[in-house]
């Protein structure tokens, strides 16, 4: 399981049902496929810095999850293809930022070590 953050953005002409409704079909990708989701931020209407698709306003939403890589493939689909989502973003957040901590390096002599030892 890996932590990702998901940045989704609606077209801010939806109504709130709709939107609500798409960021509870992408939770649910996530959950069905065995991944855990985190905290949903819902940023509300901005303005963007530029036109996207003939629009000046959209609907932030960040999604934090962890799942599987083929789960998050999925939702990147799902949210491709759907109608209401003007742009998002799937990231891959590195286990620093995540708070996690790294895996240990398993202790045991490698090939290197044993090349120096029996030159």
């Amino acid at each position: 399981m890996r932590p990702y953050e998901v940045m989704v953005i609606l077209d801010a002409g939806l109504e709130e049902d709709v939107i609500r409704a798409t960021i509870n079909r992408a939770t649910e990708v996530v959950t069905s496929g065995g991944g855990t989701v985190g905290r949903v931020d819902r940023w509300g209407r901005r303005r963007f810095a530029y036109e996207v698709h003939h629009r000046s306003e959209g609907y932030y939403a960040v999604v934090e999850a962890t799942a599987e890589p083929a789960v998050m493939a999925d939702l990147d689909r799902m949210l491709g293809l759907a109608d209401e989502v003007v742009r998002h973003k799937v990231v891959r957040l590195p286990d620093k930022v995540a708070g996690r901590t790294p895996r240990p390096v398993p202790t045991g002599e490698t090939s290197a070590d044993s090349n120096q030892n029996g030159a």
